[in-house]
């Protein structure tokens, strides 16, 4: 049964999904991909993976958490799912491009666009830290909860003497 939660979060508030046992997304509200029909669904009965996501996000975002320990459920492509196992791969505070993991996938640096793609389609942000991703040149491209959002996680995940002393909270438009 699916099952649906929202939390608050330095970053604006976050949708969780899951179905069973399994988490299967974490979603920025109003990002692009952004299920507008599960927002409306509420857990009624109490769901561990749900609480264990809700705590280990609230300690993600503290600074004291740096790897999850949550039971994920990914639907999508074989390609898309290939792409997501690589992207756990990348270190909490260090990025990958999307060259690089198409490498890795053994396909030309030409299948880059494809995979980010497929990172574009993650379900499951920051937990699988699509975010880390960034073009061969170091910039910053195409995250679905928005690059602001995708700059203030780099940030938080920066080495401790690299890092601000508080994740700023967006900016005000």
């Amino acid at each position: 049964m699916k099952q649906c939660m929202s939390m608050p979060s330095p970053l604006g508030d976050i949708l969780l999904r899951g179905e069973d046992d399994a988490l299967t997304g974490v979603f920025f509200f109003g990002q692009k991909y952004f299920p507008a029909a599960d927002a409306a669904l509420t857990t009624l009965t109490p769901s561990r993976v749900l609480d264990q996501t809700r705590e280990q996000l609230g300690e993600f975002f503290a600074g004291e958490r740096q790897q999850f320990t949550l039971r994920l459920r990914m639907l999508g492509s074989p390609f898309q799912r290939d792409v997501w196992e690589q992207l756990v791969k990348i270190p909490y505070g260090e990025t990958a491009s999307y060259g690089s993991i198409a490498r890795r996938l053994g396909l030309p640096l030409s299948a880059s666009r494809a995979v980010g793609a497929a990172n574009g389609r993650n379900p499951i942000s920051i937990v699988v830290p699509c975010h880390r991703v960034i073009s061969s040149a170091g910039d910053l491209t195409g995250y679905a909860g928005g690059l602001h959002r995708k700059e203030a996680l780099l940030t938080l995940e920066r080495p401790l003497s690299k890092a601000p002393q508080q994740l700023e909270l967006l900016a005000a438009d």
